[in-house]
């Protein structure tokens, strides 16, 4: 099946009152796990590269996005490819040549006024190339390089009013918000502000992105989703399942030294993880 564009599953689903979940690809692996389980659950799903990965990828996002694109083409699943947590402008331009329908271009760790004017030239250089174009506000902290951030801090949550300038002033078509998770979690302990959610979804226009949904129970995230949060991104859970996977087979086979022996039941539990999650959304 071809590639769909990252804008129509979101559309789709917030038409719906349903969630589409973003899975982040570092590996042909992860790729190949997101499709699988998207086909497994019956659902559509997004494999996003984050700026991070193409820095593991020794700053070439060719072969990784490559990869994706031939994995989604070739799955029966509706997927589309985005390009997540750009805050290289260089990166950002690489985009539109790579394929790419959707960028998260993230000027959250600038002021507010820088952000508006860094993001909203970011959505006209998109718009012009038919690229969907997600920004940041409020922050939401875990992300590689940072120090820790308590998603409870006062000042820390995203604020309506304030977030409702932000997209009418940079014309941006999703918004990621902070509202309680953080990235990199690896048990799912977060506990979600729901009412901000739903005057959040009230008060915004863009439908709304949860980043850091790894470490949110399930309860959670059907209640975010039903509060008005659309687009899921998941990452360090699909990590956790792998490198769980593939420690257990290594314990086991000390000796052992071909990757596939341990690389298949990782992608297998990668499958099983993404399944999971593409099934709390509808």
């Amino acid at each position: 099946m071809s590639l769909v564009s990252t804008g129509e599953l979101v559309a789709e689903a917030r038409a719906a009152g349903h969630g589409v979940a973003a899975f982040n690809v570092i590996t042909l692996e992860h790729a190949e796990a997101i499709a699988l389980g998207a086909e497994r659950a019956g659902a559509p799903a997004i494999l996003q590269i984050s700026e991070n990965a193409v820095k593991f990828h020794r700053g070439r996002l060719s072969p990784i996005a490559a990869a994706a694109t031939a994995v989604a083409r070739s799955s029966s699943a509706r997927l589309s490819l985005h390009l997540d947590h750009v805050t290289d402008v260089a990166l950002l331009r690489a985009a539109h040549p790579e394929g790419f329908s959707s960028v998260m271009f993230d000027a959250s760790k600038l002021s507010y006024e820088e952000n508006v004017e860094a993001t909203a030239e970011a959505v006209r250089w998109g718009h012009g190339r038919d690229i969907w174009v997600e920004a940041e506000l409020g922050e939401v902290g875990g992300k590689e390089g940072e120090a820790p951030l308590d998603a409870h801090a006062p000042g820390v949550r995203t604020d309506p009013a304030e977030a409702a300038a932000y997209v009418a002033a940079t014309g941006v078509d999703a918004l990621a918000v902070a509202v309680g998770s953080s990235h990199a979690m690896t048990e799912r302990t977060a506990a979600l502000d729901h009412a901000l959610i739903a005057s959040l979804a009230a008060a915004v226009p863009a439908p709304l992105v949860l980043h850091g949904s790894s470490g949110v129970p399930d309860g959670e995230i059907r209640r975010a989703v039903a509060s008005g949060m659309v687009k899921i991104n998941v990452g360090t859970a699909l990590n956790t399942a792998f490198t769980g996977e593939v420690r257990a087979h290594l314990a086991a086979d000390a000796r052992g030294v071909d990757p596939r022996k341990y690389l298949a039941p990782a992608r297998e539990a990668m499958a099983g993880t993404v399944a999971g999650f593409l099934g709390l959304l509808r």
